[in-house]
């Protein structure tokens, strides 16, 4: 069983900053790609980014980025320290939701919520204007 911490969100001005973690417990990542997503009120959950496996970093090479963050939000992961890490800059109001870290066994980049057997709790961002 693995479990998955989320931290660092919190209230920023528009055009900030925020670094979200994922710790996981419990099992290595190693072998997981790991996703972020995240919700605002009354809308369903998407996927923002999401980093593959040392063999599986994107068909591409390259992390998965959905096109409203490109640019903005960075993934990485430290297998040796069991976390992976969103960087967020200018950050927007439309950023506000929850933010959510999942984990998918096989390690392999999917944008399906459904693919992700592990999540966290969430840590809640919030953009004021």
């Amino acid at each position: 069983q693995m479990q998955l911490v989320e931290s660092g969100g919190g209230l920023v001005q528009s055009g900030g900053s925020l670094t979200l973690s994922c710790v996981a417990a419990g099992t290595t990542i190693e072998h997981y790609a790991i996703g972020w997503f995240r919700q605002a009120p009354g809308k369903e959950r998407e996927q923002i980014a999401c980093i593959g496996d040392s063999a599986n970093i994107g068909d591409d090479g390259k992390p998965y980025y959905r096109d409203s963050v490109k640019g903005r939000f960075s993934i990485s992961r430290d297998n040796a320290e069991n976390t992976v890490t969103l960087q967020m800059v200018s950050l927007k109001p439309e950023d506000t939701a929850a933010y959510y870290c999942a984990a998918r066994f096989g390690g392999t980049i999917s944008t399906m919520t459904w693919d992700y057997s592990y999540w966290g709790q969430g840590t809640q961002v919030t953009v004021s204007s």
